[in-house]
């Protein structure tokens, strides 16, 4: 997908202040960018915010980092943030850099749980590496999750869930939970909230896929 390139978004997102603009600095540190001992839970590729705000809004118990790698998609979620709905919140920070590079921003054990809400497929088979629920993603996931730290996955795509299937399993990960169709599984859909493309597909009448899964212990 071509982003569209927005002039004011660098600045716009640089001059925030939920976006952390070194995260690398804040390595084994971000209860004390918090300032409070709750857990961390982060987003990686967050798009628009929506999931991630409405979640920080309902637990306000719970640190949110959202994590994504574009500022002129960061831009619209700062922006989201800004709104009357969102703007108290204190337990949100944004972060624009690469999914590839968690292990340099977060110490081990630092995370409680990471959510992935429809990632990029990348259906040719040469970038199978590149899909955040490769066996490279879960290992560096499994750097800076705590001990019974777990992933939650959704999308709408099929032969991705599929592909993120085998891979947990490779990974030698622990398959809590999944469904192939989240709004119709009470259990699973019980206190879910939807991000904007859930929304879409779903309205659709596209049945979305969800996966927990918890990091391997050794």
């Amino acid at each position: 997908m071509r982003l569209r390139n927005i002039p004011r978004a660098e600045s716009t997102v640089q001059a925030h202040r939920t976006v952390i603009r070194r995260p690398e600095d804040q390595k084994g540190c971000w209860r004390q960018v918090f300032q409070n001992r709750s857990p961390i839970y982060i987003e990686i590729g967050m798009g628009k915010g929506s999931f991630l705000l409405n979640m920080a809004k309902q637990h306000p118990d719970i640190n949110f980092i959202g994590i994504e790698r574009y500022t002129s998609v960061l831009l619209r979620a700062v922006e989201k943030y800004d709104t009357e709905e969102f703007q108290d919140l204190q337990n949100v920070r944004f972060v624009c850099m690469d999914a590839r590079n968690v292990a340099d921003v977060f110490a081990e054990g630092e995370v409680s749980r990471i959510y992935l809400n429809f990632s990029d497929p990348w259906p040719k088979a040469r970038h199978a590496k590149r899909r955040l629920t490769s066996t490279e993603f879960l290992e560096r996931y499994e750097k800076i999750l705590c001990e019974k730290g777990t992933l939650e996955f959704k999308t709408d795509n099929t032969e991705l869930f599929n592909f993120s299937l085998e891979q947990i399993r490779e990974a030698g990960w622990t398959l809590l939970a999944f469904t192939y169709d989240l709004h119709h599984n009470e259990a699973m859909n019980r206190g879910n909230v939807m991000t904007e493309y859930e929304e879409k597909f779903s309205g659709r009448g596209n049945p979305i896929n969800k996966l927990i899964a918890e990091k391997r212990n050794f």
